[in-house]
């Protein structure tokens, strides 16, 4: 990972040096800026690294970050959030959320050593993996990480035999998931007929169900998914006490959110289910899985232009990161991308381009292969070689699920981090 550095904007408050004093933060050097942050801060960098290989990178906003802590917390103040690492686990990340007060929703061994690395507490992850290798779970024993999601016997057997001191949070499929980006329900969740088979085994087991948890798929578009989910959460709390079973105590409404408008409508809608169906449950905790509301716009890819072509009227240009790496997005999480050009090559005294003629261009990745194609129809101005593309929103689903394909490693694009901070 590149040596980090911080550009401030703006006045100072307690969540700045909460983010200073975070793992894998510490150890940065600040300047003032007096302009737009992340702009400034890219400039500053192409200008001063010098790279000779002109290499893609990110910058991470972690002043973002706080005002989606505050969003967060002012729109849910109920619900404590626990971070999807799979969504991005740039250690930064994971040690700002963790000063902001995050606990994590892990899904590996790898995942769970990552956010230990920071000195998280094992008491703040939950293993939210319905179907876990036994050598991740005899770890999370190991560790201390003591909650857990499950949706088959086949589980509630490793958990017996391997970690029987864990806590079950029981998965099910919520009952709508079609609006999603990317639905899970075909993956993971119990569906209604095994829902009591499931809670005999685990009582069988002898393993505590603390709860229920569910997903509405990642990248939710209709809100009224979460209400029906939270309804069918209630009736398996009902089943369980009729069945003698210990009190359930939490629920996880897992995640699924983006930043915006529709965490807002999800916020409400949550709020009002949780009023009709759980109002006299004064002892539930409330938990969430979110990953893309803080990683997606926290982040901002920047490439190089490595190769151009011009054919008639069409610009065609490469870039150093490409649909094999950062943007398997297009791929993966269905993304729709935008780059907006920084011409410190072709016309240093205007580099945004403003007012600049633009071209249809078609913008490729730097493998060799022409499924490597990010951008087709899209408007940009004449650009060269050694130029530059800037990418937002490029948090959610990108690095972390990236390859080494043709040689072109995802993991080794270095992340830059920024502070700005709204007056």
């Amino acid at each position: 990972m590149a040596s980090q550095q911080i550009r401030v904007i703006g006045k100072k408050r307690k969540s700045h040096q909460e983010i200073l004093g975070a793992p894998a933060v510490k150890g940065i050097s600040i300047t003032n800026a007096s302009t737009d942050v992340v702009t400034d801060f890219i400039h500053l960098i192409i200008s001063t690294t010098k790279q000779e290989v002109k290499d893609p990178f990110y910058v991470l906003d972690s002043g973002k970050i706080v005002t989606l802590m505050d969003k967060w917390n002012h729109s849910l103040p109920t619900v404590k959030p626990f971070y999807a690492v799979k969504c991005n686990p740039e250690p930064a990340l994971l040690g700002i959320l963790a000063s902001l007060g995050a606990n994590f929703d892990c899904a590996s061994k790898a995942e769970i050593e990552a956010v230990l690395a920071l000195g998280v507490s094992p008491d703040r992850i939950v293993f939210a993996n319905p179907c876990k290798s036994e050598s991740h779970i005899k770890y999370a024993a190991t560790v201390g990480v003591n909650l857990t999601t499950f949706d088959s016997i086949d589980e509630v057997e490793k958990m017996r035999e391997i970690h029987p001191k864990c806590g079950l949070l029981m998965r099910i499929k919520a009952p709508e998931d079609e609006g999603a980006r990317c639905p899970l329900g075909d993956k993971y969740g119990a569906l209604p007929e095994e829902y009591i088979t499931l809670l005999e085994a685990a009582n069988a087991a002898n393993l505590t169900v603390h709860g229920v948890s569910f997903h509405v798929g990642s990248g939710a578009t209709h809100s009224r998914a979460y209400r029906a989910a939270i309804a069918e959460a209630k009736a398996i709390f009902n089943t369980a006490a009729t069945l003698g079973m210990a009190k359930m105590h939490i629920l996880d409404i897992g995640g699924g959110f983006t930043a915006g408008l529709q965490f807002d409508d999800a916020a409400i809608t949550i709020k009002k289910a949780l009023k009709t169906y759980f109002s006299d449950d004064q002892d539930l905790m409330l938990i969430s899985e979110p990953g893309r509301f803080f990683a997606e716009k926290a982040f901002t890819l920047v490439t190089n232009i490595i190769g151009k072509r011009v054919r008639g009227q069409l610009r065609e240009y490469y870039i150093s990161d490409g649909i094999y790496g950062s943007m398997n997005c297009l791929v993966h999480d269905h993304a729709t991308l935008t780059a907006k050009p920084l011409a410190y090559t072709s016309n240093p005294d205007n580099p945004n381009c403003a007012g600049v003629k633009t071209h249809t261009s078609t913008v490729f990745g730097p493998t060799c292969d022409a499924f490597d194609t990010l951008l087709t129809n899209y408007q940009l101005p004449d650009l060269k070689v050694n130029d530059w593309l800037v990418w937002s929103d490029m948090g959610a689903y990108t690095a972390s699920t990236g390859s080494s394909f043709n040689g072109f490693n995802t993991s080794a694009i270095p992340t830059y981090i920024a502070y700005s901070i709204l007056n």
